[in-house]
């Protein structure tokens, strides 16, 4: 497990977050919208399983030809119903795929991203639409400095394109840049590539598997539990 006081923070002028794992509970909001379709057809299937099939479908639709976020969440669940030998019907494909504006704030994200913002500019570099991402904005309750969304670039992480329009943003040297993510695979795994310092907040930490995450193996710069761990050590000094 990476060191949580390997990084000096005084090194660091920006942050900048991935979104969804890290700070909307992406994994309650998938389940949450998965339920009551399942519910509806009297299909059962727990929870981490149900998440890592629903990996599987959403990293092919973000590898391919771009399309929106929406359009990708509606391409997981009909790979994971059709898995079910189901099909979804049109309003349960518009609702799952908007059902973003739904999902839930960690409880720490508002309060963390408030403390780090008294001493960091503050970014986000997402895998979402536009108007989706602004539904979760107004949930964090933080304006950020500069936000870059998948609909910006036309792509998803991990792909490069998303860091390259992320370091034309921000007006900030890129070592002075420190991104703080859930996702090894969509995340660490391009930041280091890239020679970003990087850390993991391992909001699945003591349960088993990746969830909704492709498995990848790296090594992040440090680690924390929560966003409520990483602000404290982030601000003091």
């Amino acid at each position: 497990m990476p060191d949580p006081a390997a990084i000096d923070y005084a090194d660091f002028e920006a942050l900048t977050f991935d979104c969804y794992g890290t700070l909307i509970d992406w994994e309650a909001g998938l389940l949450g919208a998965f339920r009551p379709i399942l519910a509806a057809r009297g299909l059962a299937i727990d929870d981490d399983a149900l998440l890592e099939r629903y990996a599987t479908y959403e990293a092919a639709a973000e590898g391919g030809p771009y399309r929106r976020y929406r359009e990708v969440l509606g391409h997981g669940l009909v790979g994971v119903l059709g898995e079910l030998g189901a099909t979804p019907d049109p309003s349960e494909l518009q609702a799952f795929g908007g059902s973003v504006v739904d999902w839930p704030a960690f409880p720490d994200s508002h309060d963390a991203l408030v403390a780090l913002q008294r001493r960091f500019r503050l970014g986000v570099l997402t895998n979402c639409d536009d108007d989706l991402f602004a539904a979760s904005s107004r949930r964090l309750g933080i304006d950020f400095d500069w936000v870059v969304t998948a609909q910006q670039v036309g792509s998803y992480k991990p792909a490069e394109a998303n860091f390259a329009a992320l370091f034309e943003r921000v007006d900030v040297p890129r070592e002075r840049i420190l991104h703080v993510a859930q996702s090894l695979y969509h995340d660490h795994v391009p930041a280091q590539r890239l020679g970003m310092t990087s850390v993991w907040i391992d909001r699945r930490r003591g349960r088993a598997g990746a969830g909704a995450t492709p498995v990848a193996t790296v090594t992040p710069d440090a680690a924390f539990p929560d966003m409520a761990s990483f602000a404290a050590a982030a601000t003091t000094g």
